[in-house]
């Protein structure tokens, strides 16, 4: 049965968010808000709490995940980017995108689209989980909290406890957050495509 975090949207508690990233650290697999809507995440390294998410979400193995980074030089570690694209992401984040880059050798193979060799990359603007990052130090590998059948994101962390309470580790309960997904970017040297339209504007990369 899960643990349930009551975590302050905006001045989280550091005894909270401490366990919360030692459940991640010890192989859970929790539920956490985002500026976009609950999230289910992971340790970026853990392939057993990856394949409990791909079974709560019934995903197959071609599912494109998402690393949430803290900041812009984290996202420099796992996804290639010039200064023209640096200083975009620089004016948009932290916010309410996913931008998909190439990808750098740190990324696990497991994580990449498996063609095009790519991974989805997040700033989120929460306070929530820029605590927990900051306590983690190290991305969330994640992915939105979508069930089976359903086309739009679980957004009460009471519902989320009550249908998902055996299999997950803890719950964070952060408030509403809103459920329109995010906007997403795709960027490379060549080119800056929109593939998405959510909730941030996508005019600055028209």
């Amino acid at each position: 049965m899960s643990q349930f975090f009551q975590i302050h949207p905006e001045n989280p508690q550091a005894r909270l968010v401490k366990q919360a990233a030692e459940v991640i650290r010890n192989g859970g697999v929790i539920a956490y808000p985002t500026d976009c809507g609950y999230s289910l995440g992971c340790h970026l390294g853990d392939k057993n709490a990856l394949d409990r998410i791909r079974a709560i979400r019934r995903l197959d193995d071609k599912h494109n995940f998402t690393l949430v980074c803290r900041d812009l030089s984290e996202i420099s570690t796992y996804a290639r980017f010039d200064n023209h694209l640096y200083r975009l992401l620089k004016n948009n984040t932290p916010g309410p995108y996913t931008f998909i880059f190439s990808a750098t050798s740190e990324v696990p193979r497991r994580l990449l689209h498996p063609k095009r060799k790519t991974i989805g990359i997040r700033i989120p603007n929460n306070h929530i989980v820029s605590a927990l990052l900051e306590e983690l130090g190290e991305p969330i590998m994640s992915v939105s909290l979508i069930l089976p059948g359903e086309t739009d994101p679980m957004t009460d962390p009471y519902d989320i406890r009550d249908t998902l309470e055996h299999a997950l580790d803890l719950v964070i309960d952060g408030g509403f957050c809103g459920m329109q997904p995010t906007t997403v970017v795709k960027m490379d040297a060549d080119s800056i495509e929109v593939v998405r339209v959510g909730a941030g504007d996508p005019s600055p990369f028209a």
